[in-house]
């Protein structure tokens, strides 16, 4: 069972247990205090082995894709990190550094949409993870339904959304995204299963099954 499947169980039990499960108010809790690593202080962690190490976790990866605005084209870049974030509402999350140029530019458009990436589509994904190029050439796209996305042709799954909030995290940022309809290649019964591009340790790969 998936996060949202069980997050599900778990309202339809408080539910049928008689708790309460209407949002209420809660307490924040209080904001870390974040800052970087002075130059005469010893970093906590090595970065090379925190990449080392981080690369055993394998993840999907995707697009995030924003509409062309009065001053750009559309932009786009290559994401590992995205996430389903809550299932009422629907929300979803991706990181993007804070050095990116590609985020300005979302941020501006105020909606985006996720491209994740079918296995035989690594190629497209180093197309995007280039910084400066035109990134969209020869690339097949149309517009997503809800906010004009591009919506990259041959992707397992897209998800259309706002901007919903941003929050700092370190070097990067956290974007939360509502997400206004979504879709999936294999989402009609007759359709093929469409597997997954994935990245492990550096390297792409397609999902073999269990």
């Amino acid at each position: 069972m998936g996060s949202a499947g069980m997050a599900a169980a778990a309202v339809r039990y408080l539910r049928s247990a008689g708790a309460r499960t209407a949002v209420e108010p809660v307490d924040p809790l209080p904001r870390p205090e974040l800052r970087s690593v002075g130059e005469d202080e010893r970093a906590p962690v090595d970065q090379a082995e925190f990449r080392r190490v981080l690369g055993n976790f394998a993840t999907g990866v995707t697009v995030v894709t924003a509409p062309a605005t009065p001053d750009d084209g559309p932009a786009g870049f290559a994401c590992q990190s995205f996430s389903s974030l809550s299932l009422d509402p629907p929300l979803v999350a991706f990181m993007v550094g804070r050095t990116s140029t590609t985020w300005p530019r979302i941020a501006r458009a105020g909606v985006f949409c996720v491209n994740v990436l079918a296995a035989d589509q690594g190629e497209l994904c180093r197309g995007f993870a280039v910084s400066g190029a035109d990134k969209f050439a020869g690339v097949a796209y149309d517009a997503s339904p809800a906010t004009g996305s591009p919506r990259l042709t041959g992707a397992a799954a897209w998800i259309d959304c706002t901007i919903h909030a941003v929050h700092t995290g370190g070097d990067h940022l956290i974007v939360v995204g509502r997400v206004e309809t979504l879709g999936a290649a294999d989402a009609r019964s007759d359709a093929a299963e469409v597997p997954p591009l994935l990245f492990h340790r550096g390297r792409f790969g397609g999902f073999t099954g269990i």
